[in-house]
């Protein structure tokens, strides 16, 4: 399993809304993509205005068929609320329990 750390600066005052509009376009983008497990959205106590994106794969590979002019049409569905990802991490999943 491969993790996807993505973190995002979204002033806390705009978090909620920021969110909703995240959830109709990113989360349902994810959902109908093979190999896509879950994903959570964290905000970290003291550092309120950055969101980390916590995506789960099934493996790079299935992370790696997620590409394209598909996710620049995702990043324009956001409007005003697109954020670029300050960072992106990745992990692999080596014992899971």
């Amino acid at each position: 399993m491969v993790i996807e750390l993505l973190t995002f600066a979204v002033d806390a005052v705009d978090l909620d809304a920021w969110l909703a509009v995240e959830g109709r376009t990113w989360s349902r983008f994810l959902e109908q993509r093979p190999g896509f497990v879950r994903k959570q959205m964290w905000v970290e106590r003291g550092d309120t205005d950055r969101v980390h994106a916590v995506i789960w794969w099934v493996d790079q590979a299935a992370w790696d068929a997620t590409n394209g002019p598909e996710l620049a049409a995702v990043d324009e569905s956001m409007g005003a609320w697109f954020r670029e990802a300050l960072t992106c991490r990745v992990f692999d999943v080596v014992r899971d329990g």
